[in-house]
């Protein structure tokens, strides 16, 4: 189900701003996180192991699975961790008058400039643009 709201479209409001989309990364993250220490647990490595005797079927799709999940939970932990870097950025666009901000602009833009280029997650054309959509 998690893998599944995973690679659903998101719908979201016109005015959301830049917290918006580090709070749903956080979000996302969070869930991933619990799902692969599950995967971690005594419970599903027995059951890996009497699946793995049993030379189930199972097991191949298991493991694609498991590899849907790594990888979203590193999608996940790498936004975050990019869209923080961001905050020290966005946050004069919340707190300041329109005047202030200006000064704010360029800092936020080369951050984001940065983020497209060096992210092996976030440097789509979508993200990017759903960004600086939120900004």
């Amino acid at each position: 189900k998690v893998l599944a709201e995973n690679d659903q479209l998101r719908k979201e409001a016109d005015d959301l701003g830049p917290r918006a989309e580090l709070d749903y990364w956080k979000k996302k993250l969070s869930k991933f996180n619990y799902l692969t220490e599950q995967l971690k647990s005594p419970h599903v490595k027995a059951m890996l192991g009497v699946l793995t005797a049993a030379k189930s079927k199972l097991l191949k799709k298991w493991r694609a699975l498991d590899i849907r999940i790594t990888d979203a939970a590193n999608e996940a932990k790498d936004n975050v961790k990019y869209l923080y870097s961001l905050e020290k950025y966005y946050d004069p666009l919340y707190n300041s008058d329109p005047v202030s901000m200006l000064d704010a602009i360029p800092g936020l833009i080369n951050a984001i400039k940065m983020i497209q280029s060096i992210s092996q997650y976030y440097n789509t054309s979508e993200k990017i643009s759903s960004l600086f959509v939120k900004v």
